[in-house]
């Protein structure tokens, strides 16, 4: 299926700016009280779908176990003010998790040898690996008018 898009960017651009960033994913689900909750999480983007890991206790977790509808942000905190948003399917798999968080760390920290890499591969079996299949994108870019001459 693939995903309605507005705003500035074509679907390549879409792909290359979610292939390049290293900003954080903002992954918003909802409550069991309606209101939605907010997580900032290390992602992977390829062939259209998102992919971050997530620990199989986490409130976030639970809370994909609830819905699977989800709304998303990657962008920079920092103008220039540029970025990709959008509403997704949130899958939970208990598999694939350790690939993706192996990537996710190198993608994050440079590899997987930090003290923080081996203790996240250390518990990787408790891990949860989530994929997201965008149904709505949208991308602003307010670069050309934030410059200042």
């Amino acid at each position: 299926m693939a995903a309605r898009i507005k705003g500035p960017w074509d679907q390549a651009a879409i792909d290359q700016y979610l292939e390049q960033s290293r900003y954080p994913m903002r992954l918003a689900c909802v409550g069991g009280d309606g209101f939605p909750r907010v997580v900032s999480v290390w992602y992977y983007y390829a062939e259209g779908e998102l992919y971050c890991v997530a620990h199989g206790s986490s409130q976030l977790v639970g809370l994909l176990r609830r819905s699977d509808k989800v709304g998303f942000e990657v962008a920079p905190n920092e103008p220039p003010y540029c970025g990709v948003r959008g509403q997704g399917l949130a899958r939970l798999q208990d598999s694939g998790q350790e690939e993706v968080l192996s990537l996710l760390l190198t993608r994050y920290l440079g590899g997987t040898e930090s003290s923080l890499g081996r203790w996240l591969l250390s518990r990787v079996a408790e891990e949860v690996l989530i994929s997201i299949q965008p149904v709505r994108l949208f991308s602003w870019d307010y670069r050309e008018r934030m410059v200042d001459d």
